[in-house]
């Protein structure tokens, strides 16, 4: 990411919406009360929407990117610890996985976590809205396993696989993984329950690797 434009005062706010020291991934936003080239104080006529980008109150504009501050000043992108998982010992961060489903013609979004798994500890799976919902089904599965797979390596891809209507995401927008993990976790794996509004849930091992 590197340096803030001049003109804007970046930084990176906490859960609680409090600045973070260095080092601390969390939530990119702007002070607006240090930002004299900042104009922006909500949509028109859209109050709910503005509020997204004002969770914290008036001062922070929250950008909805995650990052963190390094030692020398400049910004990057961050992956939040709770986020990182840890596969037959790698350790993968989800927005790699997710950019390479999103070049996938069939897929409007994705989310990307780690579930339980007695063999490699866990197995990376990904929730996807589709743009097409009736293109639902294991053919499809396997092709995005094998599309993410040759792009990035037989230990990042996929290994589970759900479609849903819909992914759960803060006010902010930033979406929420844990409520994907968590969810799947209570549920069986051959029997996900329903996160909230659902077509077709399609768990899958893929290949092996």
């Amino acid at each position: 990411m590197g340096w803030a434009l001049p003109g804007f005062r970046a930084v990176i706010l906490d859960a609680g919406g409090r600045p973070a020291q260095a080092g601390t991934p969390g939530e990119l936003a702007l002070d607006t009360t240090a930002s004299p080239l900042f104009w922006f104080d909500g949509y028109y006529r859209a109050p709910d929407k503005t509020a997204e980008r004002f969770p914290y109150g008036p001062r922070y504009y929250v950008t909805g990117d995650t990052a963190e501050l390094r030692p020398d000043g400049t910004f990057g992108s961050a992956t939040r610890a709770d986020d990182v998982i840890t596969s037959s010992g790698y350790r993968i961060g989800p927005y790699d996985v997710e950019t390479a489903l999103h070049a996938h013609p069939a897929v409007a979004q994705a989310a990307v976590f780690g579930t339980p798994d007695e063999l490699r500890g866990e197995a990376v799976t990904a929730a996807i809205v589709l743009t097409d919902r009736s293109a639902a089904g294991d053919d499809l599965v396997v092709e995005l396993q094998h599309h993410v797979r040759t792009r990035l390596g037989k230990h990042l891809y996929p290994r589970r696989i759900m479609f849903v209507d819909e992914l759960p995401s803060t006010p902010s927008g930033k979406i929420q993984r844990r409520v994907l993990r968590d969810s799947w976790q209570s549920s069986s794996a051959d029997s996900p329950q329903a996160i909230g509004p659902r077509r077709r849930t399609r768990p899958s091992d893929g290949s092996s690797g």
